[in-house]
């Protein structure tokens, strides 16, 4: 009898993945930790962003400038401005570009003062949105993915530095970025000068990514131009790239910047090409401008607090360090009618960062820490017990303290650095950042604005990703119980940041 039951044909092969389906799942087990992080991140901050995340903010300069370039013009159309905060009015005067001042006339030109990066990459949203484009979401969005490519910075650290993190210690360090420092509030509002600040932290983990090493100086050059017209002080994180290229060699710093080797001049160039086509554009963009290669207009500020200050010291002077670091360590939180309030002047970094105790010391001098965190208490209850003195008549609201108050802050310096010099083992990279947080930082100290309005001292989020890196390549331990305290009150600052800060937008707003 013959078997009439027909075997079942061969299933048949699955077809192969397409090579883009295989590169996307290759990167994304690469990147898998990367992706969750930033996805939680986005999460955490449109939730505490609330009811701005759903509407544009009340200063979306870039929107306006990317709105402008899609127009086909450089200047702005003086109808459509929202406002007149922080824009700049240049005036033609027998052939000098001049500030405009009294009444508005039609020849004046209406431009965004600020490094214009942003507005770049919002000309694709822009071109679908037009005016309407909401800066805040996209701030949030950027803040997510800034912590995110922070992580992948630290994960890097530990895999080619050997920082000697684990993965867990990583994403504790980037959320510490993202919210326990003065980030946190800021990546939640948009406005140009949060944006700014925000998308400036994303480029510089791009940057410092590349640049260490010096692996790949064209990538970190054409990251560093995007930082840098971003938000400007960034330009002195260049010394990070110089100092991986021609001297990385703990001990050996000063006999190779002797030597100047024929590799380190062959990725200066390189740095120097990838960097040279966004600066090159916006050197010209300035100049059509403002009439300098250098200047971004804040010298052409319309009706502006700061004009004063500008035309009598210009934008950087001694004159305005006092003030800056009474805003960035000095300053503290006060009780009004029985509520602990903020000043939108600043607040101390020894209360919103307050790893800059550990980051200066190695773990290895005890006795150095305790003297570290004795005088970072000493400014705080001094600064409690000498406030603020009233300031003569037109002077600056903040800066003006008891010498006292000055002394103890030199001393805290002075302290960071007996520490920092008696560091014998420091890790390969710490001296680099630690550098290039303070070429970052030091500067802003002499600059005409001390970033009011703002919860802490906003300036701060350009450098801290170096500190913070610095402080992930000490062998400072993250279960050290004084390491966990200084965490926590950073947590707990930026918590009140985020939730109490009331900036442009919310007076503007009544909200």
């Amino acid at each position: 009898m013959t078997d009439t039951t027909a075997s079942a044909p061969p299933a048949a092969p699955s077809p192969a993945p397409s090579p883009l389906q295989a590169a996307v799942k290759l990167w994304f087990q690469a990147y898998r930790v990367e992706v969750i992080l930033f996805a939680v991140s986005f999460v955490v901050l449109a939730g505490f962003s609330s009811m701005r995340f759903l509407r544009q903010s009340a200063a979306p300069h870039f929107v306006y400038q990317s709105k402008a370039w899609l127009e086909g013009r450089l200047d702005l159309d003086p109808q459509v401005l929202p406002n007149y905060e922080d824009w700049a009015c240049v005036r033609e005067v027998n052939g000098k570009k001049v500030r405009c001042e009294g009444q508005v006339q039609p020849t004046d030109r209406w431009y965004v003062s600020f490094p214009s990066f942003p507005a770049v990459v919002m000309l694709p949203f822009v071109a679908l949105h037009g005016y309407q484009f909401n800066d805040t979401s996209f701030s949030v969005i950027f803040g997510a993915l800034a912590i995110a490519l922070f992580y992948s910075w630290l994960r890097q650290l530990s895999q080619r530095e050997g920082s000697g993190r684990s993965d867990n210690d990583n994403l504790v360090l980037a959320a510490t970025l993202g919210f326990g420092t003065v980030f946190f509030y800021c990546a939640l509002r948009g406005e140009v000068w949060f944006t700014a600040e925000v998308m400036g932290v994303a480029f510089t983990c791009l940057y410092a990514r590349n640049a260490m090493g010096a692996h790949r100086p064209v990538l970190a050059g054409l990251f560093f131009s995007m930082a840098v017209l971003t938000r400007t002080p960034l330009l002195f994180s260049g010394v990070f790239f110089v100092l991986e290229a021609v001297c990385p060699t703990p001990g050996r710093r000063l006999a190779d910047l002797k030597a100047f080797s024929p590799d380190a001049r062959k990725k200066l160039l390189h740095f120097a090409a990838g960097a040279a086509p966004l600066a090159a554009w916006h050197a010209w963009y300035n100049a059509v401008r403002f009439g300098s290669v250098a200047s971004f207009g804040h010298e052409f500020f319309y009706n502006n607090r700061v004009n004063a200050d500008i035309d009598r010291w210009g934008l950087f002077h001694p004159t305005y360090l006092a003030r800056n670091v009474d805003a960035a360590l000095v300053t503290l939180p006060e009780f009004a009618n029985g509520v602990l309030t903020y000043s939108p002047w600043g607040m101390s970094l020894l209360l919103t960062l307050p790893l800059l105790v550990f980051v200066f010391i190695s773990p290895e001098k005890k006795g150095l820490l305790q003297q570290s965190a004795g005088a970072a208490a000493l400014v705080l209850v001094l600064s409690k017990l000498f406030p603020e003195e009233r300031p003569p008549p037109g002077e600056f609201p903040i800066g003006h303290r008891s010498m006292i108050v000055w002394l103890a802050v030199v001393g805290l310096v002075g302290v960071w650095w007996v520490g920092f010099s008696k560091d014998e083992k420091p890790s390969r990279l710490k001296v680099p950042l630690i550098v290039t947080a303070l070429c970052c930082a030091v500067p802003g100290l002499f600059y005409q604005n001390t970033g009011y309005a703002q919860f802490g001292f906003r300036f701060s989020v350009d450098w801290a990703p170096y500190f913070i890196a610095a402080f992930a390549v000490s062998a400072w331990p993250l279960k050290n119980r004084a390491v966990q305290a200084a965490l926590a009150l950073g947590f707990i600052m930026a918590f009140w940041g985020a939730i109490g800060f009331r900036g442009y937008t919310e007076g503007m707003r009544g909200w």
